[in-house]
């Protein structure tokens, strides 16, 4: 069963962060909220978890579209083909935020990536993801939880998530309600910004 751990947004306790991301190191799946939807992730660098990801989603690792949780835009360059100018400030100026953008990958992208040409991107507006991916010290790799209901599409309560996925996963953190809706998608491989419709991504 799942560990079920509040963490509260206006104040994450620096012990329990710490927990969760010590437990992501050793390849725990934690379910953690973002400013959109509450997502599911865990260390980039852990293979072993992130093909237990990639078995939830029903998907093969090499083709799975995860999104990359960081902190900030510092590292961009660690994941990320050279960008000019203008489309780093159209980061700059959305980020953190409610999107996810599409980049051109380079070659040190984790090697289960290798085969990909592109990486989505997130920083999102949350304390407690932005606590979790700086404790770490790398990138979540992230992917939305999506409800079975054809009505509402994410579930919202905690509580609730628990109930559905303490057999899938080993952490979920109760952050409060959660939000309803997907980041936007913005592709940002071709010659002009293609803003998507709102997707189905953390």
């Amino acid at each position: 069963m799942a560990d079920f751990i509040k963490i509260y947004e206006d104040n994450p306790n620096p012990r329990e962060i710490k927990r969760v991301a010590d437990a992501m190191r050793n390849g725990a799946l934690v379910i953690y909220p973002t400013d959109t939807v509450y997502g599911l992730g865990c260390d980039i660098t852990n293979k072993n978890a992130l093909e237990k990801v990639a078995r939830i989603k029903g998907v093969k690792l090499e083709k799975a579209n995860f999104s990359f949780i960081c902190e900030d835009l510092s590292n961009l360059s660690d994941y990320v083909s050279q960008i000019d100018s203008g489309t780093f400030k159209l980061l700059k100026r959305n980020l953190p935020g409610p999107y996810t953008f599409i980049l051109p990958g380079n070659n040190n992208l984790p090697t289960v990536f290798k085969k990909k040409k592109t990486v989505g991107i997130r920083v999102p507006d949350h304390p407690i993801a932005i606590a979790l991916v700086r404790e770490l010290g790398r990138p979540i790799i992230s992917t939305s939880i999506k409800d079975d209901d054809e009505v509402i599409e994410y579930t919202t309560d905690p509580s609730l998530i628990w109930e559905k996925w303490d057999h899938l996963v080993d952490i979920v953190i109760d952050g409060g309600y959660g939000g309803n809706i997907g980041s936007t998608i913005i592709d940002l491989t071709g010659d002009e910004p293609n803003w998507c419709v709102k997707e189905k991504a953390v």
